[in-house]
């Protein structure tokens, strides 16, 4: 699997620096949104299929790894699965070094006795992760839009065409609280869970509970 956060999307009636093709009028500077959306996508190229997950509140450690149970339960009545790859930047809430994060992603392996491998990109090289095309197929297929509510955003979104699939699309009411870490003793359960690469710890992990 591919994960990544979208760069948050402005709702309103804004050019986006591009131009509308029903020659609606655009406001050409950045006013005040109505609202906001963050997006976070999850792309699995092995089936060629995206999941996308929007939501007007926080995108957290939480937020992630409630999207992938929510994807889990898709996929696992459709292959016997026993392990997972998951491409990734290394940021701020999905970060090796995230202990939320790294709670989340060990108490998701053990729940569903998966190997679960996180592979993180270094700085300056995340336009490799594979989802970062599907965000560059998306912004094509809404070019000349104004997205000037949630709705229009949304309906887009589902329209969107990755090799010949729509994508899964789903709105996430849930407030997610900011800031959840573990202290140090805490952590000790779930560090003695991973294995880090030697020499690159910070950037391969495995979490091995496949039975």
């Amino acid at each position: 699997m591919s994960i990544d956060t979208k760069a948050t999307i402005k709702v309103g009636p804004f050019s986006r620096g591009g131009y509308n093709r029903h020659g609606a009028a655009a406001m050409d500077h950045d006013f005040e949104a109505e609202t906001t959306l963050k997006l976070f996508g999850i792309h699995a190229p092995e089936i060629d299929e995206n999941y996308l997950y929007f939501t007007e509140n926080n995108v957290t450690a939480d937020f992630m790894v409630d999207s992938l149970e929510d994807l889990w339960l898709s996929l696992e009545n459709r292959a016997d699965l026993h392990s997972i790859v998951i491409n990734a930047d290394n940021g701020p809430e999905n970060s090796s070094r995230r202990t939320q994060f790294i709670k989340r992603i060990v108490e998701f392996a053990e729940s569903k006795s998966i190997d679960v491998s996180l592979a993180y990109y270094p700085p300056y090289h995340s336009k490799y992760n594979p989802v970062e095309r599907v965000w560059g197929m998306l912004e094509k297929h809404w070019s000349g839009e104004l997205l000037e509510s949630v709705d229009k955003v949304i309906g887009l979104a589902r329209t969107m065409k990755w090799k010949g699939k729509g994508p899964i699309v789903k709105v996430v009411d849930k407030i997610y609280e900011t800031g959840i870490r573990l202290s140090k003793s805490a952590m000790k359960k779930y560090e003695n869970m991973l294995n880090r690469l030697s020499g690159l710890e910070n950037w391969f992990v495995d979490v091995q509970c496949f039975n």
